[in-house]
């Protein structure tokens, strides 16, 4: 066993940083799009319908392909299926900046979608392997939040690329990150157990700390059907909470701009100053809320008692986002919506955690994480709709679809106080003990 390595005894916080950069890379390529597209509808000669489809095309298929992404990366390995994947929407990302027609660019979002969609039951299944677990909330906060950097970042870079350059160079240029991402990926990521770099210091405390790597190489344990995972209430709890969390959630991403100009009467200016704080708040929450929950367990509580305190919490004071619409001040009004999305990021860090902590086995993680992001993604299709419906039947009101917004948020606390029972690797049936046999 190597006893020497250039990141001394913290080579899991290495894997830490590279799932979080490319999450980075994630959100810009998912992004270009959004920036670039007024400068590509006339070349292209779009229609408005070809726009929005081009838009939303990509969660229909990122949604629908959680499900057997998390089942590859659990059958064939998080090296190989998240460094293909990685590999499909860079390249594609890249083609985009070759297309000539609406029909082809719909076609290259579908498949965009595809590529991404190993990217979060990847990362989960990463910290289930690297990290113990009185460490694993805070690591999923650290490539959590490359999403938010990425979406932060993605305006100013893509904007420059294409003003500097062309609209086909920005979509070149952001998909050869990509491909950088995917060349470091496969020169350095390996699991813990064929690591040469892993000190034996680090690897004692992956084991001791109920890292699930450990849990695997001691055998294979019975096999359980990825079907089965929808028997347990704990997956529907899981299932139904992220649904609450993510349709607050998206409100930030898709309406939150219209609500600051429509509603406070925000001009272009105001918005690009003021209209960012919440979302830099969240990076500061998202850190907070990995750190606390794993504080709480090396205090000595229950990971049931740890987890649930930071879910349930972090929900119940998102729930605030209902309170902004009734106050009078703008000022107090962006910073209830920056404690709501702080909230939201608070609570996210332990429900990428739930995955590695309740999975039955070391090779349903990415598969639970897969069905979990499953049914937010849900919501990131659905919310959004379903606010803009509101706001339609309340001539253009904020105050029904943000009061819907902050019950939605207390639902998924109850959910997530009541239906997850405990936090502990979902029993094994009967049944699949006999078939391991």
């Amino acid at each position: 066993m190597p006893t020497r390595s250039p990141w001394g005894h913290n080579l899991r916080w290495y894997m830490a940083g590279l799932c979080s950069l490319s999450f980075v890379v994630n959100y810009v390529d998912r992004t270009t799009l959004s920036v670039a597209l007024p400068f590509m509808s006339e070349d292209l000669e779009l229609t408005p319908g070809e726009q929005g489809f081009a838009l939303s095309a990509f969660f229909i298929t990122y949604a629908l392909a959680q499900l057997p992404a998390g089942a590859l990366i659990d059958k064939h390995g998080v090296r190989r299926v998240f460094g293909i994947g990685a590999f499909v929407w860079g390249a594609v990302t890249m083609s985009v900046g070759l297309i000539r027609n609406g029909t082809l660019l719909i076609g290259a979002r579908l498949v965009l979608g595809l590529g991404e969609s190993v990217g979060y039951p990847g990362c989960a299944k990463v910290v289930s392997n690297w990290f113990p677990r009185s460490e694993r909330s805070f690591a999923n906060s650290v490539w959590d939040n490359g999403s938010r950097i990425g979406a932060v970042l993605a305006l100013p870079l893509v904007s420059a690329l294409v003003a500097a350059l062309s609209w086909r160079w920005a979509f070149a240029f952001t998909g050869a990150l990509a491909l950088l991402w995917v060349a470091l990926w496969f020169t350095t990521y390996r699991d813990p157990d064929k690591h040469p770099k892993l000190t034996a210091e680090e690897r004692a405390k992956l084991v001791e700390g109920g890292a699930r790597f450990a849990e695997a190489e001691a055998g294979h344990g019975p096999k359980v059907r990825w079907r089965t995972l929808f028997r347990y209430r704990t997956v529907w709890a899981m299932m139904i909470g992220f649904f609450c969390l993510n349709y607050v959630l998206f409100f930030f991403i898709t309406w939150f701009p219209s609500y600051l100009v429509s509603e406070r009467g925000f001009d272009l200016l105001k918005l690009g100053i003021f209209g960012t704080i919440p979302g830099l708040v969240a990076i500061a929450g998202s850190a907070l809320g990995g750190y606390s929950s794993d504080a709480l367990l090396r205090r000595g509580w229950s990971l049931t008692r740890a987890r649930k305190t930071c879910l349930v919490g972090g929900l119940l004071l998102s729930s605030v986002i209902g309170a902004a619409v009734l106050v009078d001040s703008a000022g107090v009004a962006l910073a209830l919506l920056s404690v709501s999305y702080a909230s939201l990021a608070f609570a996210g860090a332990s429900i990428a955690s739930l995955p590695a902590d309740v999975a039955p086995t070391p090779h349903q993680v990415s598969s639970l994480a897969g069905i979990q992001n499953f049914a937010s993604n849900i919501a990131g299709v659905s919310g959004p709709l379903i606010t803009g419906a509101l706001v339609s039947l309340a001539g253009g009101s904020y105050v029904v679809p943000l009061l819907v917004s902050g019950g939605v948020a207390v639902v998924g606390a109850l959910v997530y106080g009541f239906g997850l029972r405990k936090v502990e690797p979902l029993p094994v049936s009967h049944q699949a003990r006999v078939v391991a046999a």
